[in-house]
């Protein structure tokens, strides 16, 4: 799997490259156009989930005691799992599902549309297994009821915000801003201030000068987020290429590269101060991280449902309200179980999904002579 998957990532960051190039002027407009601040809120939000909010202190506690990763400092790695060259995955298949997609429409193809979703459902309750799994770090002795109806109640609220567009905006801007607040609020209370937060921020740099070892899967764990990203990486693509404003291809590359990576490099290198130091994060504000990590998981769900569902037909027009909630609870909540109690691993998504890219790319090879790509101006 470890050679799929570098093979996998070497074609894709290529193929990013290549449209650079000869589609650079191209510009990239979805059908309900917002403004860069909404649309990169609505992409952050959507493409990131609990995980970069909880994720990080447990991992750099990994990072320091495996051999492995001894290359770089934790904070350094876990950047490289989380930022700037991954989000090239997300280039590729907004522009994709911009300019391609309307020409070809490969993804009506029944098997291609019907196993995307499958993709799409299963990762949407990936997202919510995950806040699952890392509730008691944060809230210690959360009993397991406690635990699994807190879980049940977040898949209800994102059903019931997938119901309307205008939630999804609302929510990817609010929680944006309060992502905003949860680092300025942990960032004051360690009393690092600006130098402490500088010093901690130059460990970074030890990714970029060791950016190479990012494009192969250093351990299983790294090739758990890689496969993790890719099982994103089309749904995303498809769900935000709709709030593409008019930006260029080269502007939309760098867009994805930088501006996300900016508030993660910040809030990581917030969270390794407290762990280089042996600071303790306080009760409150583990709260603090768990609500805005709530508010994330139902971001990212409603995102996921309103995608799918539109994709299959389900809509609340079809169906009503109340079955169209009561339907994916239902459905996301059993799957959440199966997660929990079965083997089933995003991995076998994140394989799925790159047999999408390949039956994609050959379908597009075939097909070539209906995209022409526009002159590039000097």
């Amino acid at each position: 799997m470890g050679l799929i998957l570098t093979v996998a990532i070497a074609i894709t960051l290529l193929t990013s490259l290549l449209l650079t190039t000869g589609w650079r002027n191209t510009r990239c407009t979805g059908p309900m156009p917002v403004s860069v601040f909404t649309f990169l809120a609505i992409l952050f939000t959507s493409g990131l989930d609990v995980g970069l909010i909880m994720f990080p202190l447990v991992d750099f506690q990994v990072y320091a005691s495996e051999q492995e990763y001894s290359f770089a400092n934790p904070l350094a790695i876990e950047f490289g799992f989380w930022g700037f060259l991954v989000w090239a995955f997300y280039f590729l298949t907004t522009f994709y599902f911009c300019i391609i997609e309307p020409k070809l429409k490969l993804f009506e193809i029944p098997l291609i549309k019907i196993t995307n979703n499958i993709v799409i459902i299963g990762t949407c309750a990936f997202t919510a297994f995950l806040f699952l799994v890392y509730l008691p770090d944060y809230i210690e002795g959360i009993p397991d009821p406690l635990r699994f109806g807190l879980v049940a109640v977040v898949i209800l609220l994102a059903s019931i915000s997938s119901t309307d567009i205008k939630f999804v905006k609302v929510l990817s801007v609010s929680s944006t801003w309060l992502f905003f607040a949860l680092i300025a609020g942990t960032w004051l209370s360690s009393g690092m201030g600006v130098s402490g937060l500088a010093d901690s921020m130059g460990g970074i740099g030890a990714y970029f000068s060791n950016i190479h070892r990012f494009l192969s899967p250093i351990t299983e764990y790294h090739q758990f987020y890689l496969y993790w990203w890719f099982a994103w990486s089309i749904m995303i693509g498809q769900f935000v290429a709709r709030f593409v404003g008019g930006m260029k291809a080269g502007h939309l590359l760098l867009a994805l590269l930088i501006v996300p990576s900016i508030p993660i490099a910040i809030w990581f290198s917030v969270l390794y101060y407290y762990f280089s130091g042996g600071v303790e994060i306080g009760a409150g504000w583990r709260l603090a991280m768990v609500v805005v990590g709530v508010i994330f998981v139902i971001n990212s769900l409603d995102s996921l449902i309103r995608l799918y569902t539109q994709n299959l037909g389900t809509t609340t027009q079809r169906y009503g309200k109340l079955q169209y909630i009561a339907a994916n609870w239902l459905v996301l909540c059993a799957l959440v179980m199966l997660y929990r109690f079965t083997p089933l691993k995003i991995e076998w998504i994140g394989l799925v999904v790159i047999g999408i890219y390949l039956a994609v790319y050959l379908l597009v090879f075939q097909r070539r002579g209906q995209l022409v790509p526009e002159p590039v101006q000097s």
